[in-house]
């Protein structure tokens, strides 16, 4: 945004993925945080004019992996009775007025840059569209870029790479008056189309039920002729979508009300949608506390996913919270952002910070590497991100540091993390502060990782208990640690100061590892070091 004063998410050429620097791949590069192009990024506010909410977001913190500074929704239903009118809600329109010119009142006292304004279908559609955008303008200064389909499903599609820089397979993105699929892979937006998918939009369509579904039906399979069916994986974009996973936890009692990354098969989502076909909408409302706004829409929503699953027949289905909003964020990010990985960046900027010494947690890492070598990539990804965030909840109260180390990691706006690996990882910090895990009121969560998992996480927060033993400087001129897996042997050698700082409860930490790793224990004590 950097002081234009009419900033727009327009289309321009791609570029191609470069080769990322060294910097960019060692794990602990120079922080992107520190990086002016990135901290002119710091604080972004974006407005989402939706077919059915208005939404003002304000992204904060680390440029890569930003946090909701500030999130407000008013359901508007600008696109209600568009398809036998032609024109926008005039009630939705008053209330979409009032919301936009809260939105920039509420930017200016925060300091903010000129927002950036988006409207989607229903004002596109409109033919009193133009007119809406006029009437923003000279009411609050506030310049709304109407775009067109393929553009909203390109920026969608940028919002589930700001989360995952490595997905692949095809976005869906379902709002009020359309839904739009893109595809996804090699960290690019590729084809992509729009089409009058949207429930708002599908409650006027004539022939009852039956007509809805041949409606929906014949729709769909000119999408698939389009996208064609070979996507493995589904990300669902739109409050439509989080709404139905809402209902498929509560109807699996899953335990992490967590739904970007959700995951859901083809079975689980068809017994969901019988579910909910079965039961009172007010009740299930009730149930997850959807807003009935959101409610109203979900059995048309309903139908769409399931000729959507049937039609593209995916393995597997993950929810994305982070959309168009989110796209627009990253529209104006710099290459090298982009690159970088979303969950190393947050736990960067969160020790930065948040934690006693911060850059320690990279020393740590470097430390306690030599038992974690042989492991695979994604899990050494993981132990870096343990190590940056072992020390950011030491405020917090002794007899319950451990339980908000666990909190912070499965509940935080971590991009870039599947629901096993958030439990994995607040696993980790739970035992960096805690030797066991007895009666926890975790204990349905850790239910989620089989016992391999388990016992690996255990051992990562153990060795970072044991390592910030020696956090007066860094771990390695005071101690180094050598393992080797298949004889069982953790060796701990000792520089003369390290001789010192192992003391009582150093060296019973020390034990606890090599318990944790099933491991027989050897302590060198070297003059030279």
């Amino acid at each position: 945004m950097d002081g234009d004063p009419e900033p727009g998410p327009e289309p321009g050429p791609k570029t191609q993925p470069r080769r990322r620097s060294r910097d960019e791949m060692v794990p602990f590069g120079r922080p992107l945080f520190e990086d002016p192009a990135a901290r002119a990024l710091s604080r972004v506010g974006v407005v989402d004019v939706g077919s059915n909410s208005v939404r003002l977001v304000v992204f904060d913190g680390a440029a890569r992996s930003p946090a909701y500074f500030y999130n407000e929704k008013i359901m508007c239903a600008l696109g209600r009775g568009l398809g036998e009118t032609g024109r926008l809600n005039p009630d939705g329109r008053r209330r979409a007025l009032a919301a936009i010119r809260r939105f920039q009142l509420l930017a200016e006292g925060m300091g903010l840059a000129p927002l950036t304004a988006v409207a989607t279908a229903a004002v596109r559609e409109a033919t009193d569209g133009a007119d809406f955008c006029a009437e923003v303008l000279r009411e609050t200064g506030l310049r709304v870029w109407v775009i067109d389909g393929a553009e909203e499903a390109r920026l969608s599609a940028q919002g589930v790479l700001l989360g995952w820089p490595e997905a692949r397979g095809l976005v869906c993105d379902i709002g009020g008056s359309s839904m739009e699929l893109a595809e996804v892979g090699n960290g690019q937006v590729g084809k992509r189309i729009t089409s009058p998918l949207g429930p708002l939009k599908l409650q006027n369509i004539k022939g009852g039920k039956k007509g809805l579904k041949a409606h929906i039906r014949a729709t769909m399979e000119d999408l698939a002729t389009e996208m064609g069916r070979d996507h493995k994986r589904l990300f669902l974009v739109g409050g439509s979508w989080r709404a139905i996973a809402r209902l498929d936890m509560e109807r699996r009692g899953y335990p992490l009300h967590v739904l970007h990354e959700y995951r859901m098969t083809p079975k689980s989502v068809r017994e969901t949608l019988k579910w909910i076909a079965e039961n009172d909408i007010a009740e299930l409302r009730a149930r997850t506390s959807t807003s009935e706004a959101r409610m109203t829409l979900v059995p048309i929503a309903a139908e769409v996913l399931r000729q959507l699953v049937k039609t593209f027949r995916p393995g597997e289905i993950a929810v994305s919270s982070y959309g168009i909003r989110e796209g627009m964020l990253y529209e104006q990010m710099p290459e090298r952002a982009r690159n970088r990985d979303p969950l190393i960046e947050a736990c960067r900027f969160a020790e930065s910070r948040d934690a006693r010494r911060p850059g320690f947690g990279r020393a740590l890492y470097s430390f306690i590497r030599p038992i974690f070598r042989g492991e695979r990539a994604e899990t050494r990804r993981l132990v870096k991100a343990a190590c940056l965030l072992h020390d950011v909840t030491w405020r917090a109260h002794p007899d319950y540091r451990a339980e908000v180390c666990f909190d912070n990691a499965t509940r935080a706006n971590l991009g870039g993390l599947t629901h096993g690996e958030r439990i994995w990882l607040g696993l980790a910090l739970l035992h960096r502060y805690k030797k066991n895990r007895d009666g926890s009121r975790f204990s349905e969560l850790f239910e989620l990782l089989d016992q391999k998992r388990i016992r690996q996480a255990e051992s990562v927060g153990k060795a970072m208990r044991f390592g910030a033993m020696f956090s007066v400087e860094d771990p390695e001129t005071m101690a180094r640690l050598k393992w080797q897996p298949k004889k069982k042997v953790l060796t701990l050698r000792l520089s003369p100061k390290g001789c010192d700082l192992f003391g009582e409860v150093a060296e019973a930490r020390f034990k606890a590892l090599a318990e944790a790793l099933g491991a027989e224990t050897v302590v060198r004590r070297s003059s030279r070091f």
